[in-house]
């Protein structure tokens, strides 16, 4: 079983940056592929970013290609998203997501979320 926690979310403005955490525990993080979503108000659960069990490989959607990245320190057991010139569309809760196969296919495993809120 693994626990995923995710924090570092808040309010910030137009523009600005926040990086969100994502810890693990409970068992080994490394062989999970690891993903972030979010879910904005009335919208459903879209993918952000994803990244390899290496962190050698990293896959993004277009609506924040650019301005986010994601990495992984498997040592910490933490993956993170470093999110720039944030937008008010960037508004949602975020959750990370540990996937054992590859892209598209099922998650064993999700974080509770959290908040992210872009002010304009």
């Amino acid at each position: 079983q693994v626990q995923l926690v995710e924090s570092g979310g808040g309010l910030v403005q137009a523009g600005g940056s926040l990086r969100l955490s994502c810890a693990a525990s409970g068992r080994t993080f490394s062989p999970y592929a690891m993903d972030w979503f979010r879910q904005a108000p009335g919208k459903e659960r879209e993918f952000v970013a994803a990244i390899s069990r290496s962190g050698g490989s990293t896959h993004y959607a277009d609506s924040v290609k650019g301005r986010f990245a994601i990495s992984r320190d498997n040592t910490k057991n933490t993956v993170y998203l470093q999110m720039n010139s944030l937008k008010p569309d960037d508004t949602a809760v975020y959750y990370c997501a540990a996937r054992p196969g590859a892209f598209g296919t099922t998650y064993d495993y999700w974080g509770q979320g959290t908040q992210v809120t872009v002010s304009s």
